[in-house]
């Protein structure tokens, strides 16, 4: 069965007031999320993974060693990391959950300190991927930068937050500010009930 395209969470221009224009969702949700759809399910058709889970494929396709991915890889890890990223944000983020602030407190001092660490991580991505808020594998939360499509699930941990430093994700709205974009995206765009609701 070929996967779909989700519905975004709320409307396109649901964020407009948060920092994130309509036009960037547009561009962003319906056409390169879009793509990474489409061209996912042309690159699996006939292949040993059609018919398996996004996870699988991430999981069985994901080259530690090789300096760039394979097209089945970009795709669906894509995919997924951009179903993620609708969800973790919201017109209506809310106050950070007491479980959750109490867990990024034991982890990095104070929630301030998590933002900051957060923002370095994705500022200092050279070149396109993402910033993570992790479980990992130990329990413990931790901040990592992946490149390209490369997530959480190719390393065994719970992505609790993600964010997109891709160009297509900020320029419209920061040119080339992804400092600010990051910045904010943890201030404004977080959807801290989602972000709690996966630990």
């Amino acid at each position: 069965m070929a996967f779909e395209l989700p519905d975004l969470p709320y409307a396109h221009d649901a964020l407009a007031t948060k920092g994130m224009s309509a036009e960037t969702l547009e561009y962003h949700h319906d056409k390169h999320h879009n793509a990474y759809v489409e061209n996912g399910n042309k690159a699996i058709a006939g292949t040993e993974w059609d018919g398996k889970s996004l996870e699988d494929i991430i999981t069985g396709t994901y080259d530690a060693s090789a300096v760039a991915q394979s097209g089945i890889f970009n795709n669906i890890s894509q995919l997924w990391n951009h179903n993620q990223f609708w969800e973790m944000m919201g017109p209506n983020g809310g106050a950070m959950p007491s479980e959750l602030e109490a867990a990024i407190k034991d982890s990095f001092g104070s929630v301030d300190d998590f933002k900051s660490q957060f923002s370095a991580a994705g500022a200092g991505q050279f070149g396109s991927g993402w910033a993570w808020l992790v479980k990992d594998t130990d329990g413990s939360l931790k901040v990592t930068k992946t490149e390209n499509g490369v997530n959480p699930v190719c390393f065994g941990q719970t992505a609790l937050l993600g964010c997109d430093v891709w160009e297509h994700s900020y320029y419209i709205d920061f040119r080339n500010a992804r400092p600010k974009y990051l910045n904010n995206f943890l201030d404004n765009l977080v959807n801290w009930e989602n972000v709690a609701s996966r630990m």
